[in-house]
């Protein structure tokens, strides 16, 4: 499984930002996606995840309400709409996909990561 993140890029506070997470490989529909975000001096910290197969979405609360992740079964393409940004969501926006796991925070969990995409917000 590769993961290939995009869509970052500089905005101002109260904007808006989508960002793609393209998943290729045979068994990518078996994997959880999920994105996660690491500001300057802080570790790094789960944003939102999608499990296809239950159709199911969990979020950190500092974005729930803001932040929306879909997915595209024919583009094998995962989605992070994010709206109303703040300053505070500046950072390194990764993807990342894992087979099992109960904690979508537990970094150890996912299998494989992207590389991230800046996004950065102006106040």
């Amino acid at each position: 499984v590769q993961l290939q993140a995009s869509g970052g890029g500089l905005v101002q506070a109260g904007g808006s930002l989508r960002l793609s997470c393209a998943v290729s490989g045979r068994t990518w529909s078996q994997y959880a996606t999920a994105w996660f975000r690491q500001a300057p001096g802080k570790e790094r910290e789960f944003v939102a995840g999608l499990n296809w197969s239950a159709d199911s979405r969990a979020y950190s609360d500092s974005v729930k309400g803001r932040f929306t992740i879909t997915g595209d079964n024919a583009k094998n393409t995962v989605y992070l709409q994010m709206n109303s940004l703040k300053p505070e969501d500046t950072g390194v926006y990764s993807c990342a996909a894992r087979r099992f796991g109960s904690n979508w925070d537990r970094i150890s969990e996912y299998d494989y990561w992207g590389q991230g995409t800046q996004v950065t917000v102006s106040s």
